[in-house]
């Protein structure tokens, strides 16, 4: 995982220190401005004349000019338009004597001086024209920290959502990763599309060992109550391959939070956690055969009297299949603990769907669900012997699952070949176990 990144705070910009340049042929008016700004506490500087003040401006960097009008060679007026069109940041104050409107009003079209102040000047007057001044400067410097503040948490939130977007391009490359390195050491091993599947809930289910076989229960008991309601069979498959793959979306949850029972759940976590079925339905859309699985994932918590999410739909609106899928995982869920944080007996489980019926599940649904549920488990015994790899021959047919390590190779009713008896036989030695191999005996 990268480094936490940190935004910088917002704090508020220091005041800053401003330099104001007077400029004005008589000296004793450049003192008496010297001696009255001095007290603003910023840098005061003089020049006797306009081209004196360009000496000045092009070595010192200045926030207000205060220039007489009347100075020889150069007006006041031609020195400001000149600053206009080299420093046009800097404030320009002109002082003016009643005889100098016209020209006053030429430097006010000309050089778009900030104030003029006539002559002889209050002494609180100036200092308030100046202070207006340099408060437009202030700002203006406020705004330009601020902007850059911003600019570089924009660049903070950039670089943490690359990181992130590295992240989970990593997280979804290892998964990638696992996946192709399966399919090549596995090849013959995951043969069939079913069997693929089961596969892959298997090891979603590894992030929590008493997660452990839950999918294909729900599933297994999914595909029993999809056939008492008569579906044709591909509507079947649908949904069960939806039910092995209904937790899809819990990859990117955290395992503290897939491990509190929904009811321990805060507001905040109980939004995160209902985000898994879409993101279920995204990760499989892309896929053409699993189209009505993706969907069926999607709606898996969708509520019969509308009140479910994501999209609100209401009875015939969501999908058979995850109409039938709600009703099974929510009926495993209770017996596992996973809803309320109590495990309830079979029988309360199902008093607890019964008592939902019409408004959390379909009545139809409910109804198959009781048959289901209410028949004798009177499943034929397979008769079965436990052998080991080297023992093994082609057209043998597993009657459980083959299991390593909590993952699933392959599937109960495979049938093996010489191609599939020789990679197990190898995955052994790479791995250094022994696997314990049931096979059906006729």
């Amino acid at each position: 995982m990268s480094e936490l990144i940190h935004l910088e705070p917002a704090e508020p910009p220091s005041a800053p220190s401003f330099t104001v340049l007077c400029v004005d042929d008589e000296v004793n008016i450049l003192a008496a401005l010297r001696r009255l700004l001095r007290r603003t506490g910023h840098t005061i500087l003089t020049a006797e004349s306009g081209a004196a003040g360009l000496v000045i401006l092009g070595q010192e960097k200045v926030d207000l000019i205060i220039s007489d009008m009347r100075m020889p060679e150069m007006t006041g007026a031609e020195f400001l338009a000149i600053t206009l069109d080299y420093w046009p940041d800097t404030a320009r104050i002109l002082l003016t004597g009643y005889a100098d409107i016209h020209s006053t009003i030429d430097a006010i079209n000309k050089a778009r001086i900030h104030r003029y102040v006539s002559k002889p000047w209050d002494d609180e007057e100036m200092l308030r024209i100046v202070d207006d001044a340099l408060t437009v400067k202030r700002l203006e410097k406020e705004k330009s920290q601020l902007s850059s503040i911003v600019q570089r948490q924009n660049e903070t939130l950039q670089q943490l959502n690359s990181s992130l977007e590295s992240q989970v391009k990593v997280r979804t490359a290892e998964l990638e990763m696992t996946m192709q390195e399966l399919n090549m050491t596995h090849d013959k091993l995951k043969k069939g599309f079913i069997t693929s599947i089961k596969v892959f809930a298997n090891l979603m289910e590894m992030r929590a060992d008493k997660l452990a076989g839950h999918a294909r229960v729900i599933a297994d008991l999914t595909r029993q109550v999809a056939r008492q309601l008569k579906l044709p069979e591909a509507e079947v498959q649908d949904a069960f391959i939806a039910a092995l793959l209904h937790c899809i979306g819990k990859i990117g949850l955290p395992d503290a939070l897939l491990a509190k029972p929904y009811v321990e759940m805060n507001l905040q976590e109980r939004n995160v956690y209902g985000t898994y079925p879409s993101k279920g339905h995204a990760a499989l859309m892309a896929l053409e055969q699993l189209q009505n699985a993706s969907q069926t994932i999607r709606s898996q918590h969708e509520r019969y009297d509308g009140l479910g999410y994501p999209d609100k739909l209401a009875g015939g609106e969501i999908p058979i299949g995850a109409r039938i899928l709600s009703l099974c995982r929510d009926f495993e869920a209770l017996q596992a603990g996973f809803l309320t944080g109590k495990p309830m007996s079979r029988n309360e489980a199902i008093k607890n769907i019964e008592s939902s019926n019409g408004k959390r599940y379909d009545p139809k649904v409910v109804d198959a669900f009781c048959t289901v549920v209410a028949k004798p488990e009177n499943t034929p015994q397979i008769s079965e012997q436990m052998i080991r790899s080297k023992d093994l021959k082609p057209q043998m047919t597993l009657s459980r699952d083959l299991i390593a390590s909590d993952v699933m190779l392959l599937a109960k009713d495979h049938v093996l070949d010489q191609r599939l008896v020789n990679q197990i036989r190898a995955f052994e030695i790479a791995d250094n176990i022994s696997l314990e191999i049931y096979i059906q005996v006729k």
